[in-house]
Formats: structure tokens, C-alpha cells, sequence
């Protein structure tokens, strides 16, 4: 499943190759970004890594590298150590449950709909789950933010009039683009600086990651 919804966010989202990513260090048994974010970043993007900086605030965005410094932060997940702040063009956003007018489940800290809505222009917003985390309706709060793409094993829907709605690749570029022209994105990098409106590196413990294989096969492509 983690190599499915890999290859529907490289097919649908190629615009992602000239754009800061903001994704999430892999965390339980959630989607593992770390694989469709290496592809982009070959193609030129830039990543990085949101950290919590306080209780009932937007996230910060600390650019991210194989090899960057890191440390521990919030659930012990590693986040980058003093690396350049940046606000991302694109994020995405791992989530425990999705419903069908794109909202997100997440931890219940409100961090990611804090920043999507303090950001801007706002980030193209990309939710990742697996297809069974699907919900009639996470009972949205005023504050909660609909994601712009939900991206599942099964494919790629949109979030638009207020209903997900299940597209092909060749569409979503299109949307991509669409979004992208009205938003003004991608930044410019030496803006990427800009304050938001709102231990080692680990990924060699993680077969695959930088392109190995194992028995002729791709390491990567056998995660979930």
C-alpha cells in the first residue's frame, strides 16, 4: 500500500519536482513519505520537516537532507537540529481518518490545519491515508482545514464543492496546475525564509531508502 500511494502522488503530482516539500518522519504505522520524497528531491525539489514549537501554534518547517542534523521532538520523532527555516509550496500530511468533504483525523492538536491556515499562500495540501481510514464525516470544527488532494492505495480524489471526489493522474496535474496559478506557487526560494502567517541522520536504518535492493527488487516498494 506504501508503494501504491508512492506511485499515484509521483504520477499525479510532477509538479512537485520544482517545489520545498514539507513531509512528516514516518510515525507508527503511517504512510512512509520518505521513498516518494527521495524521488522528488532526485528531480530537484527540496524537502523538509515541521516541528512543534508550541502548544496551540502553527508548525515551523526546517529544511531536510539525508545527513541533515537532527533531534528528538514531540513523540520522540527525529526533526531537524537548527537547519534553515522555510515555508513549503506543497505538504504532505499524514492522517489517521479522512472524510468525504476532505477533512482530515489527525492526533487532535490542530497543528497542520493551524499552519495551512496561517500560511500563505497556503500550501498545496496532500492528505495521505490508507483507503479503509475512510469516514462518513470527522465532524469538522470551524477551524479545521479541508485538504486541497486525499491520496490512498486505491488512487487520487480532489477536494471540490465540498465533496471528495476520485480523479485520474492526468487530472490531478491538472488541478495541480490550476491550484498553483491561483496561489502563486511554487515560492521563490530565496523567499523561503519568510515567517509563516502562521541525533544523525536515521534513514540508512531503513533498507531501501537511498536506492539499494534487495534481491533484485526495490527495498522500498515492500514497506507496509
Amino acid at each position: 500500500m506504501n508503494a501504491a500511494i508512492s506511485a499515484h502522488i509521483e504520477a499525479g503530482f510532477i509538479a512537485l519536482a520544482g517545489m520545498t516539500i514539507g513531509f512528516c518522519w514516518p510515525f507508527k504505522s503511517e504512510f512512509d513519505a520518505r521513498f516518494v520524497i527521495r524521488h522528488f528531491r532526485d528531480l530537484g525539489a527540496a524537502a523538509a520537516l515541521p516541528v512543534v514549537i508550541a502548544k496551540a501554534t502553527p508548525l515551523q518547517f526546517r529544511s531536510w537532507w539525508p545527513g541533515a542534523p537532527m533531534s528528538t521532538g514531540v513523540y520522540d520523532i527525529p526533526i531537524p537540529d537548527g537547519t534553515p527555516l522555510v515555508v513549503p509550496d506543497a505538504a504532505i500530511v499524514p492522517m489517521n481518518g479522512f472524510d468525504a468533504q476532505g477533512y482530515r483525523l489527525g492526533y487532535g492538536g490542530g497543528y497542520f490545519d493551524r499552519t495551512l491556515d496561517a500560511t500563505s499562500p497556503q500550501p498545496l495540501a496532500i492528505g495521505v491515508a490508507f483507503e479503509f481510514a475512510g469516514l462518513p464525516t470527522i465532524r469538522p470544527q470551524p477551524h479545521d482545514v479541508p485538504m486541497d488532494f486525499v491520496v490512498t492505495e486505491a488512487g487520487i480524489y480532489v477536494t471540490k464543492d465540498a465533496a471528495l471526489t476520485r480523479i485520474s493522474a492526468e487530472k490531478c496535474r491538472e488541478r495541480v496546475q490550476q491550484l498553483c496559478q491561483e496561489r502563486g506557487l511554487p515560492r521563490q526560494r530565496a523567499d523561503t525564509t519568510a515567517t509563516y502567517a502562521s541525533p544523525p541522520c536515521y534513514a540508512g536504518e531503513f533498507p531501501g531508502y537511498f536506492g539499494e535492493t534487495d534481491n533484485g527488487g526495490d527495498a522500498g516498494n515492500k514497506k507496509s
